[in-house]
């Protein structure tokens, strides 16, 4: 019987495979202050960062799902090891030598348990296909790969193999490596008929591999032209390693880099993939088989460290044909799982990466991810580019299919700005956008009396005010201090009650139209009402005072939880960190101004209305310059 692990041996393994370095295969982190690290969870779906890794004391924890423990808690974790398993994993990838209880070091110790025997099958299975690649046989797959512009070098970095035509040259392989066939057949690489053989064979090989380099599967491509018993592609089925809606191809080879620059670009094959990485573009993956999901999204997300005060970009490419066109409007529907912002790069005539590379080279492929345009508008042109938009009828048809689309949105705080471009797409007033959108998602214009109790409120305002009372105005609601929408208004207030004498006089370009979310309106109308935050300069009951003028509770609760919440700086708020938040508020009043004055503009005809045209022309000019001014004293704060 296997001796247990010694003590020290297990100590060894938790000194030398440090956790940030493991847990970076699966998560992207960035520093989060005090020697820790944090990133999105690996263990649930957030969109707000909050499992952290402390590299020093060599532990983890999510304050989101209470996961935590060490680096062998983590491997036990995320992929569903023992203890055991777990230390031996991380021995084997860290060169620890395991002694047992025995007192033996075991040179010739197997692989452990099923997982790492499916994944050492899966090393020894690529590393026989590479060597194929080299044969006779294979020159035909040589040929493919030099005709698509892959050298030798290519096909080593990406390890590309080839699968001889015998039935079961690999099964007698592997069987020599000590691989019995039961682990074989359950990593995929052999099925079984009337007997075992190979699951491919005279096929291009690619090897799929998880965010840690390991092999866990392949996708294959027919290369004779006398093999049409199966598909032209194949794919590793379903094992204990290999989840096809949860593997992004290219995904060891990108992640440092979509890490990097908060960029990924989601491509349509394995060629486009390489074509891509060999081009500059090293955030590319693609799917394998399947089409991009939910899954997928989660475990881009987690490279891309994308949250609310992060955001990065998912480009994906598609062929300008029909079948393009239908995975863009599946990948719009999915857009709501990123906080980032989704684009699309599109060739005008209609070529893939791998071909355009072969046509055009490398300067072509990164050009066409720099002329990617936003997934929505994308998904919204095509569909209203099908209808005459100078005729009547045609603007109505265009606004009814278009209107379905945006209604179908999941994320509802996108349906407004989505109606916004759609209005300014067909040429029609934004209320008729809007309207449109309602009615196709069966939600009727919001009505005076919604609901019952709203009817009694309404009923007894309705009498006060026929006796005389005074009726006090509508409620607010309290801020969501999570939502991205309104971060700055929020931290500018807490500047405005906590640090009045810091903020001071920068306050007097301010006024109640920087506050989008009625509360923090309401609460800086109160400011101004007491003379403003100078007003509180030496008054410690500053807060309480504003609070006691408050009628509405929405908005004495926001004073209260503005007043305590601390700011984000760990030391005392200096002039930059308060000139970089007011100036900052300024700035968003103005590109809410900008987006408004060019929604104006893109809906009047130049021709037509030439000197309104150009007066808004002229209006927008002085907005951006009064927006640059605006960040530099920002950024320069």
């Amino acid at each position: 019987m296997v001796g247990r692990i010694k003590d020290e041996s297990i100590a060894e393994v938790r000194e030398k495979a440090r956790i940030d370095d493991v847990v970076s295969s699966y998560v992207t982190l960035r520093n989060a202050g005090g020697g820790s690290q944090k990133g999105l969870c690996p263990f649930h779906d957030e969109k707000s960062p909050s499992f952290h890794v402390t590299p020093a004391r060599g532990f983890y924890h999510c304050f989101g799902c209470q996961a935590g423990g060490d680096v062998i808690n983590f491997v036990m974790q995320i992929d569903g090891l023992t203890f055991a398993e777990s230390v031996e994993r991380l021995a084997d990838k860290y060169g620890v030598q395991l002694r047992r209880e025995e007192g033996d070091i075991r040179h010739d110790r197997p692989k452990g348990p099923a997982r790492q025997r499916l994944i050492e099958a899966h090393r020894v299975a690529q590393e026989f296909y590479a060597d194929a690649l080299a044969g006779p046989e294979a020159q035909l797959a040589r040929q493919f790969l030099v005709e698509r512009g892959f050298d030798q070098g290519a096909a080593e970095t990406f390890g590309i193999g080839f699968a001889p035509s015998d039935g079961d040259a690999l099964l007698k392989h592997l069987r020599q490596k000590a691989f019995t066939d039961e682990e074989t057949i359950a990593a995929g690489l052999v099925a079984v008929g009337r007997s075992a053989y190979d699951r491919f064979r005279g096929r291009l090989l690619w090897p799929i591999r998880d965010s840690s380099g390991d092999t866990i599967g392949f996708g294959a491509r027919r290369i004779f032209d006398d093999d049409r018993i199966e598909a032209k592609y194949l794919n590793t089925p379903e094992t204990a390693i290999y989840k096809k809606s949860q593997v992004l191809y290219g995904i060891d080879l990108a992640r440092r880099e979509i890490a990097r620059s908060s960029q990924a670009v989601v491509v349509e094959g394995y060629t486009d993939v390489m074509a891509c990485h060999l081009a500059g573009v090293g955030t590319a993956v693609a799917t394998c088989g399947t089409a991009f999901g939910d899954d997928h999204s989660r475990v881009l997300r987690r490279f891309l460290h994308d949250h609310e005060e992060f955001r990065g970009e998912v480009i994906f490419t598609f062929d300008g044909d029909a079948a393009g066109q239908k995975a863009a409007l599946r990948a719009f529907g999915g857009d709501q799982n990123f906080v980032s912002q989704t684009y699309v790069a599109v060739e005008p005539t209609g070529m893939d990466p791998c071909d355009l590379r072969i046509k055009s080279g490398d300067a072509a492929v990164r050009e066409l991810v720099a002329r990617r345009v936003p997934l929505y508008r994308f998904v919204l042109s095509n569909v209203v580019g099908k209808y005459d938009l100078d005729r009547a009828d045609g603007r109505v048809d265009a606004l009814r299919e278009a209107a379905k689309l945006v209604s179908s949105i999941r994320d509802k705080s996108k349906v407004d700005a989505f109606s916004r471009e759609l209005a300014g797409m067909i040429g029609i007033d934004m209320e008729e956008a809007r309207s449109e959108v309602r009615r196709a998602a069966n939600r009727p214009a919001p009505s005076p009396r919604p609901d019952h109790r709203a009817d009694q409120r309404a009923e007894q305002r309705a009498a006060e005010a026929a006796s005389g009372a005074p009726q006090p105005p509508p409620r607010a609601q309290v801020p969501d201090p999570r939502d991205p929408r309104f971060s700055m208004e929020r931290e500018t207030l807490k500047l405005v009650l906590q640090h009045p004498i810091a903020i001071g006089r920068l306050t007097s370009e301010m006024g109640a139209n920087d506050f989008t979310h009625p509360t923090y309106r309401a609460v800086w109308e109160l400011v101004e009402a007491a003379g403003g935050p100078v007003a509180g300069a030496g008054d410690p009951g500053w807060a309480t005072s504003l609070r006691a003028t408050a009628a509405d509770p929405a908005v004495s609760s926001a004073i209260s939880a503005l007043s305590v919440e601390p700011v984000r700086t760990a030391k005392e708020p200096d002039a930059g960190y308060v000139a970089m938040h007011v100036f900052r508020l300024l700035e968003l009043t103005a590109m809410r101004r900008i987006a408004d004055v060019k929604s104006r503009l893109q809906r009047t005809n130049p021709v037509e209305n030439a000197a309104e045209y150009n007066r808004m022309f002229g209006e927008l000019a002085a907005l951006e310059q009064h927006r640059r001014t605006l960040r530099d004293r920002s950024v320069g704060a």
